[in-house]
């Protein structure tokens, strides 16, 4: 065993070295702090679904502290029993897929065999699991590593990995799937050291979470050279740009490729991919599709076009030279809707029809996730939303700007429904839209909703956000935030840092000195938001009747009509959350007034004395705020209407929700 390690490691030098020839500059100017760098060879053994892995990493130390520890994420280890945290909290089933409880080849692991200093120092003694969330001590996704001598402010250290790991069967994310390989989260993976002045931080130390069913990750910006060898029969794709490929002479080719200023890397492998090119601009676009599908990759590249100069409008450029999109096979379908930089998974089926846009939505959010996670790279373990539910706020705008307001998710058979229509009612929809807040940790979504609330509940608040403030003053925040923001570790505070800023430049104090008191209720609260109009009353007007004194004497007034109506309208507040809501009136002589509410109080009466009867009362007219999560009670009239056709039309909207939403989840 030493001596294959030996060979192995000399082997995975040479590698090393052709990739420091052949690898060629990105970008001129870093775009990120690079405090990481990888350097990484890897084998894959197709039969066996295995690698065989070396890694140089360089970290540097950009803290003020002394550190004596660093601490690495070892993802695939979720996979190796029913008793890792990944597989307690998901049963091991994830995205309706489930694993084979009763085949050895569906597990996965990953095993650092030896880890080194440049200097010579093996540290693999050194090597311990932890928990930092739940202490289950069967879980082995953590691995701290005590340093023999300590790591100084602005000091770089450099480590000599050999790692050995058994991809699982694919059923979430990473895996294989017969000779389909999707392969991520695959290599000993150094944490985030955060201190004062990163995120929440008061004090420095590592953020290196379980690899938990319900979140994703947190990383530092890096540069990556990656050596893939793979059987040559393989077709090839994976994060960054391809350098070169190499065939050897035992049957196998190596691809190397760069990154820059990413935060992970991902590799897919298949001999049945069917490769297909495009571009937008200066930006090379690479779809690897199973051939079944090969008819819909027109239909892959518009919705990827369409995200590219959707998100370059109204968010900020897309500064890498490519994109590479893969379609998994169907027996993999727990590998699509993934996310990496430059590197997305999407997801289709075979004779998919046209009007039903999954392919579309799900290039759109994935690719979507290049801003919200690749660029704004928050930690998703503790604030998925920032990337999940901003990027599903974005995906809506981009698909219903697309392919129209009604029609941004289905166009089929004369049924139409709106992409942002699909995510309000996912969260209007749920059994209980008060199970949580919004602001939680992924994995302390114990009883469920971690998708309603991460995902959908946050596109809708900032489509009430957008609704409140104006669309000019939200794209104007958007674009604040990714530029302020991008290739650094925000978090929420400083998103909410920044509508306060805008909003009272904007709008000066119309909504308040800040806008605190709306994310208090639906970020970090868990109330609803039901308004409802209540009564309508029309009364023929009377004039002044009964005894008055006029000129010192009683004088006695007939009642009689005056040829006018009193009219009311009476709003009820029904949820706890407080919004300001307007009130369209329409009267039957065709006139229309706008009354505006702040909606603190739980009743609002609104009453006239004119000529006409009040015919109808809509509240939120203009769709302002989608958070009302029963918009049935929103509208009234003294008129007959089709009440029963509306009712169900809401039912079978419903029904096709919740048929859509097990795909729509995967994102």
């Amino acid at each position: 065993m030493k001596t294959k390690f030996i060979l192995y490691y000399f082997i995975a030098v040479t590698f090393m070295i052709q990739s420091g020839i052949y690898s060629q500059i990105i970008f001129k100017q870093p775009l990120s702090s690079r405090i990481v760098h990888y350097n990484i060879s890897v084998k894959l053994d197709a039969d066996k679904k295995t690698l065989d892995g070396f890694e140089i990493l360089k970290w540097k130390n950009t803290s003020p502290d002394i550190i004596n520890e660093l601490q690495f994420h070892l993802y695939l280890n979720a996979f190796k029993n029913s008793r890792s945290t990944f597989m307690t909290e998901s049963g091991g089933q994830l995205r309706s897929e489930k694993m084979d409880r009763h085949d050895e080849k569906s597990f996965g692991w990953i095993d650092i065999v030896k880890i080194k200093q440049s200097s010579g120092t093996d540290l693999t003694k050194n090597i311990r699991f932890i928990q930092p969330d739940d202490n289950n001590k069967y879980d082995q996704t953590v691995a701290s590593i005590k340093l023999d001598k300590p790591l100084r402010p602005g000091e770089e250290i450099e480590l000599q990995i050999n790692f050995i790991a058994k991809l699982p069967k694919v059923f979430a994310r990473s895996g294989f799937a017969d000779n389909y390989f999707l392969v991520g989260q695959w290599f000993p993976k150094i944490g985030v050291y955060e201190y004062p002045g990163i995120r929440y931080a008061e004090k420095g130390g590592w953020n290196c979470h379980q690899y938990h069913a319900n979140s994703e990750f947190y990383a530092d910006f890096a540069v990556y050279d990656v050596s893939i060898n793979v059987p040559s029969k393989f077709v090839v794709g994976a994060v960054g740009v391809l350098q070169s490929s190499k065939k050897n002479n035992d049957g196998t080719v190596t691809h190397i490729y760069r990154a820059e200023d990413v935060i992970d890397f991902a590799w897919t492998a298949s001999p049945d991919f069917k490769v297909v090119y495009d571009q937008w601009k200066d930006v090379k676009i690479k779809l690897m599709i199973q051939p079944e599908h090969f008819d819909q990759s027109d239909r892959h590249f518009f919705s990827a076009k369409a995200a590219l100069n959707y998100f370059e409008k109204n968010l900020g450029s897309y500064p890498y030279p490519n994109l590479t999109i893969v379609d998994p096979p169907l027996n993999a379908f727990g590998s699509g809707g993934m996310e990496y930089p430059t590197f997305i998974t999407a997801g289709t089926i075979w004779k998919m029809p046209k009007g039903l846009r999954m392919p579309e939505l799900v290039t759109v959010h994935e690719f979507g996730h290049n801003y919200f996670m690749g660029m704004l790279a928050s930690n998703e373990f503790e604030e998925a939303f920032l990337d999940e539910g901003f990027n599903q706020y974005f995906e809506t705008r981009i698909m219903d700007d697309t392919y129209g307001l009604a029609t941004g998710s289905v166009n089929i058979a004369g049924f139409k429904v709106g992409d942002f229509e699909m995510s309000r009612f996912s969260y209007s929809g749920m059994k209980n839209p008060k199970l949580a807040e919004i602001y939680r940790k992924s994995w302390e979504y114990t009883e469920g909703g971690y998708g309603g609330f991460t995902y959908m509940k946050t596109a809708v608040m900032l489509k009430t956000l957008e609704g409140l403030l104006g669309m000019n003053t939200m794209n104007e925040i958007m674009k604040i935030y990714f530029e302020r923001w991008k290739f650094k570790h925000p978090c929420v505070k400083d998103f909410i840092a920044i509508v306060n800023e805008v909003t009272l430049r904007d709008h000066g104090r119309k909504f308040g000195d800040n806008m605190n008191w709306f994310f208090d209720q639906v970020l970090y609260g868990n109330d609803v938001c039901d308004y409802s109009v209540a009564s309508i009353s029309n009364t023929d007007a009377e004039n002044d009747f009964g005894v008055f004194d006029k000129e010192g004497k009683k004088t006695f007034v007939k009642s009689s009509s005056m040829n006018k109506n009193k009219s009311s309208v009476v709003i009820y507040r029904k949820g706890e959350v407080k919004l300001p809501v307007e009130v369209l009136i329409t009267f039957a002589d065709g006139k229309k007034i706008v009354e505006k509410w702040d909606g603190r109080s739980r009743t609002k009466k609104f009453e006239y004395e004119t000529k006409s009867k009040i015919v109808t009362a809509q509240l939120d007219p203009f769709n302002k705020i989608p958070l009302d999560v029963n918009v049935i009670n929103n509208s009234l009239t003294t008129e007959p209407e089709t009440g029963v056709f509306k009712k169900y039309s809401v039912k079978f909207l419903h029904w096709i929700q919740n048929a859509m939403l097990a795909v729509s989840m995967l994102f």
